[in-house]
């Protein structure tokens, strides 16, 4: 019986700590994955959602943001630099977001 006892004790006691984590919020970053394009004329790379606005020249390419870091391209511009701010979602957002029950934030990751 005390054996059983401590079981439930332990099973408790982890099932709090995952419900405490997936509530609190943590530091999200946008992929390396994540899609952009690359303006090799003013060596800057535009996030798809500010492209329209961005005024870009011929020499475009689509890439990675992982492929502008390596290339140490800066943001285009103030919306590009924004588009790929970190930001500070719990995993239950971030849930909800993916779901669509929940407006997402940034849209370019």
């Amino acid at each position: 019986m005390k054996r059983k006892t401590l079981f439930v004790a332990i099973a408790v006691l982890l099932l709090g700590a995952a419900v405490v984590w997936f509530f609190m919020p943590q530091e999200n970053e946008p992929s390396p994955e994540s899609r952009i394009v690359l303006e090799h004329t003013h060596r800057t790379f535009i996030a798809p959602s500010c492209f329209d606005d961005s005024d870009p020249t011929n020499f475009l390419e689509e890439s990675t943001l992982g492929r502008a870091q390596e290339l140490n391209y800066p943001p285009h511009s103030e919306c590009t630099e924004q588009a790929f701010e970190s930001n500070q979602d719990s995993p239950a957002v971030r849930l909800l977001k993916e779901l669509g029950l929940m407006e997402k934030t940034q849209i370019d990751w």
